[in-house]
């Protein structure tokens, strides 16, 4: 099948329509639902200071949308008889500062024990409440259970921290929401239209799916460059795609998995279950040429 062909089948929507108005950014910016896709070759991520250098990491396996033990995660600083807690404080906008954080369990112990999952221990996920300025980072743990990382929230508003473990002896993710506010002038962004593809940086990415409430849907991206199939998509956390989800409003988290496969591209497809209707800002992070870029689209559940 040539490009022209993938792009136009990318735009059989249905009533789930996608805005890929996007911002692709370099391996310190990206992804909350989190999503493994690739061959047992792939290369992983070692984290130095919070960002991305290249590592081992283990086989990933496809798989549908994780949700916590409560269902849809990141609603609360607390749950599942975890809670996070802020350390550091207030950031400045526009200035890079230290955010310190420790993830406590029933009995206000830190926890230091985590399984690795997706090349990581924990992925911290840092988004306004408009849905702007989304960062993924994976602080480095001190022996205390101390997690600190540099953070830049470039404009001032309420910024959502979301903690994304699983700990020790568990066979479930956590995930924990913490509320950063950062003082100034709030000039809230309104989410882009609804649109099939997107155009940036000589790619295109291309959503085919339907996203229906309560229901595993199938959503299907394609990746494109000056018109050709990228076929060579390095892994990324153990994956050719890594899928965030936030529900629009409460900010509710999904997590999704890419179905496993061999293939490096141009195709990344994933199972995806939303709790109800409404409307979610989906990013996805792959990594191409050895920069990690982050698609930002919007989804219509019905």
């Amino acid at each position: 099948m040539n490009s022209a062909t993938r792009l136009n089948s990318a735009t059989r929507l249905g009533a789930f329509v996608l805005v890929l108005g996007a911002v692709f950014a370099g391996a310190y910016g990206a992804g909350a639902l989190i999503g493994p896709v690739g061959g047992s070759n792939a290369a992983g991520h070692e984290t130095q200071g919070g960002r991305e250098t290249q590592g081992g990491h283990e086989t990933p396996g496809g798989h549908g949308t994780e949700t916590t033990a409560s269902g849809p995660g990141g609603l609360a600083m607390s749950a599942d008889g975890y809670t996070m807690r802020q350390l550091s404080g207030s950031p400045r906008s526009g200035t890079a500062g230290e955010f310190a954080f420790e993830i406590v369990d029933a009995h206000a112990a830190p926890v230091t024990r985590f399984q690795t999952s997706h090349d990581k221990q924990l992925h911290l996920i840092v988004v306004r409440r408009d849905l702007a300025g989304y960062q993924h980072l994976h602080p480095q743990m001190s022996p205390d259970g101390t997690r600190r990382t540099e953070l830049t929230l470039a404009e001032a508003g309420d910024w959502r921290v979301f903690a994304d473990f699983l700990p020790e002896g568990r066979d479930r993710r956590v995930i924990l929401g913490l509320d950063v506010p950062v003082a100034g002038t709030y000039q809230p962004q309104a989410l882009a239209a609804p649109a099939a593809t997107v155009n940036i940086d000589g790619y295109t990415v291309a959503a085919d799916g339907h996203l229906v409430a309560g229901r595993t849907s199938r959503l299907t991206l394609t990746v494109t460059r000056s018109g050709a199939p990228v076929t060579d998509l390095q892994p990324y956390l153990g994956a050719y795609g890594h899928l965030v989800a936030l529900r629009a409003g409460d900010l509710a988290y999904l997590h999704v998995h890419p179905q496993q496969t061999a293939a490096a591209g141009p195709v990344i497809t994933f199972d995806v279950e939303v709790p109800t209707a409404g409307t979610y800002r989906v990013f996805l992070e792959f990594q191409h040429n050895g920069v990690v870029r982050t698609a930002q689209f919007t989804a219509l559940a019905n």
